[in-house]
């Protein structure tokens, strides 16, 4: 009933139509606030941000251009002169060209990998459907036995045939499949207090008997919120304590507080940081977050921490004039009044920024390389470094231009910043370690910052391995089965990447549990064992495609909920462990009686008496058992193991 919208150029008018009308070749205008209503080659920009998370996972907004690439094998996430169906531009203007329509677009490729993929059973349902036929087997057997061995012996064919259906019944387990059913109910429940929200009963169990968790890296492992980790004034490095966009922690030389008589140089770098800012922190159940770009944002709370409070600078450093952040310029400058004077701060790349200072701040003009190599060492670590300066200005200067700023600024220093990893996710991964569970890190990132957040996470050893979707393009399914048994980071993968390490690593019979949010995780989610959505930031497709919700994006829950579903199994077969023993000395007594020529022990009435007294509750009681001591330290079970044998 709602059909989206496209606006087009044709027979040289702009018109809207509907975006199912559009054809290869239809020239389509996107705004901000626009979703791409196709595939498009960027023909022209302006300015033009177009929020991809949804395909490629990155949390900061994609940077268009419409400059040729000459590389093959890209991802999504690498093909910077187009724009995809589906996604949000967030800034700017554009046109481009309709290349793809429907199906044939990178989002219809996911809904049809997605349509193709069959349902996956999970390891209970193979492990019950197994046991079935088993007790079926053996209890057919053993009655044809029984009947016969009575005939042989002078019985006759009622009574024989009676007793041997009453036996049948008596050793049939016919209280398992409730006793199965509450104990997963009982599983969900105690998952949903660890934050984890079950969409089948039978994944409960499942994640109790993982032996692979591929995670998503932003928002699951780490906090999705931006952070300044690291500041350089020109002579100190400091670290910069605390995560997130709470403003708390400080600021950190050589492990101890930075004295008052210290702060003034990089008090200088944080000033322009929060000023030369276009974006906002604010509050809401009681939880920080940002308005508007979140390195801005973090650059924000890093000021914070150092003591300058937003309003107060605002106040003091009233801005008159802006320039804004244009990616071909690669740097934002503002004008501010202070007191008698007007300076303009300028923050954005080291390269760009470093060519428009004449001198850095001690007056040594010289050691712009010195600052490129932090810059480069801060960047090895995974981070986005930017780059601040600034000047005084004229007193009759009202306006700015790139004229203006573009030589004669004083260097101020250097922020580096990430996306931190969560504390308690470390934890959690050692956690599984020990659990005998190997972690994945699946990421659209790149693949410095990737091996960057896995070092710090304690994944891939110190010496982490890394594959990138241009290497998994040219990569055979043989070439991908040996390596998915060592390698443990994957960066700037595509949907399609991440369905084949999730079907290569079920070849090795490994069992499978896969995280995702965004459409470009619904098929290895909807492949995996067990596909588990964000609650937070996943979309209703991916919700769609999973098994389970984590309630609060968090992989420590991922962990805890892995006890309760050994729990679950673990009831499961203290349930058949009881329940089998009965039917089986039934049968055993009546064939023994036979045998031996004493008169049967029970009448057919008396059997299915006997059934009801000894698994008519109290087997259910088992479902409620807590977990036995040192379950989360075993190894995972093996994948062929059985219900009823270790």
């Amino acid at each position: 009933m709602l059909i989206p919208r496209a606006r087009v150029l044709r027979n040289g008018k702009e018109k809207e139509i509907n975006s199912e009308e559009l054809v290869p070749g239809d020239i389509v205008l996107l705004a901000s606030g626009t979703k791409v209503p196709a595939d498009l080659r960027l023909i022209r920009t302006y300015e033009l941000k177009i929020e991809e998370a949804m395909l490629t996972g990155e949390s900061v907004p994609a940077e268009k251009s419409v400059a040729i690439i000459s590389e093959d094998n890209l991802t999504p996430g690498d093909q910077k002169n187009m724009a995809f169906m589906g996604t949000v531009v967030v800034s700017g203007r554009a046109k481009g060209i309709v290349v793809e329509t429907g199906s044939k677009t990178v989002l219809g490729s996911i809904a049809q990998e997605v349509k193709e993929i069959g349902v996956t059973k999970a390891p209970l349902q193979k492990k019950i459907e197994n046991f079935a036929k088993y007790i079926g087997f053996i209890v057919m057997a053993a009655s044809v036995v029984l009947f016969g061995i009575g005939i042989i012996i002078g019985e006759s064919i009622h009574d024989m045939f009676m007793t041997a259906v009453a036996a049948a019944v008596a050793a049939i387990p016919e209280g398992l499949p409730i006793v199965v059913t509450i104990a997963m109910a009982i599983g969900v429940a105690r998952m949903a207090r660890q934050n984890a929200i079950m969409r089948k009963l039978p994944a409960a169990e499942t994640l109790g008997s993982t032996t692979v968790i591929c995670s998503d890296k932003t928002g699951t492992l780490t906090k999705n919120e931006m952070t300044v980790r690291l500041i350089y004034d020109g002579e100190h490095i400091y670290d910069v304590s605390g995560s997130g966009y709470e403003p708390k922690g400080e600021i950190l030389h050589d492990q101890m507080s930075v004295k008052a008589e210290e702060k003034k140089k990089h008090l200088q770098v944080l000033r322009i940081g929060l000023l030369c800012n276009e974006s906002n922190i604010y509050e809401e159940d009681g939880q920080y977050k940002v308005d508007g770009d979140p390195t801005e944002g973090a650059l924000i709370v890093s000021a914070m921490k150092a003591g300058l409070m937003p309003e107060e600078e605002k106040k003091h450093y009233t801005q008159i004039a802006i320039i804004p952040f244009e990616s071909e310029h690669g740097y934002m400058a503002t004008l501010h009044r202070h007191g008698g004077k007007k300076l303009i701060f300028v923050k954005g790349a080291p390269e760009k920024v470093l060519d428009m200072c004449a001198v850095s701040a001690d007056g040594d003009g010289s050691q712009k390389k010195e600052i490129l190599l932090i810059a480069n060492n801060f960047a090895k670590e995974g981070m986005r470094v930017l780059a601040f300066a600034y000047k005084e200005a004229p007193h009759d200067m009202e306006e700015i231009t790139h004229h203006n700023v573009g030589s004669g600024l004083s260097f101020a220093g250097l922020q580096g910043m990430i996306d931190p990893p969560r504390p308690e996710s470390i934890e959690a991964i050692n956690g599984c370690k020990q659990a005998g569970i190997r972690t994945i890190m699946i990421t659209g990132d790149h693949a410095v910052t990737a091996v960057s957040i896995a070092k710090k996470l304690g994944l891939g050893g110190t010496d982490t391995e890394v594959i990138t979707g241009k290497e998994l393009e040219v990569m055979s399914d043989e070439e991908l089965f040996h390596k998915v048994k060592d390698v443990s980071v994957y960066a700037r993968v595509s949907p399609h990447h991440k369905l084949r390490i999730v079907q290569q690593l079920k070849r090795h019979g490994e069992v499978v549990a896969v995280t995702g949010d965004g459409v470009n995780d619904a098929p290895a989610l909807k492949e995996a064992h067990i596909g588990i959505a964000m609650g937070r930031t996943g979309t209703d497709v991916a919700k769609e495609a999973s098994d389970m919700v984590l309630v609060d994006d968090n992989f420590a829950s991922i962990f805890n909920a892995v006890r309760e579903g050994r729990i679950l199994f673990d009831n499961i077969r203290k349930v058949v462990f009881f329940l089998i023993p009965t039917g089986i000395a039934t049968i055993i007594s009546i064939i023994a009686t036979l045998i031996l020529g004493v008169p049967m022990p029970y009448v057919p009435t008396q059997l299915l008496w006997i059934n009801i007294v000894t698994n008519g509750l109290q087997d259910v009681a088992l479902a409620f058992e807590p977990g036995e001591k040192g379950i989360i330290n075993r190894p995972p079970r093996d994948p062929k193991e059985g219900l009823s044998f270790k």
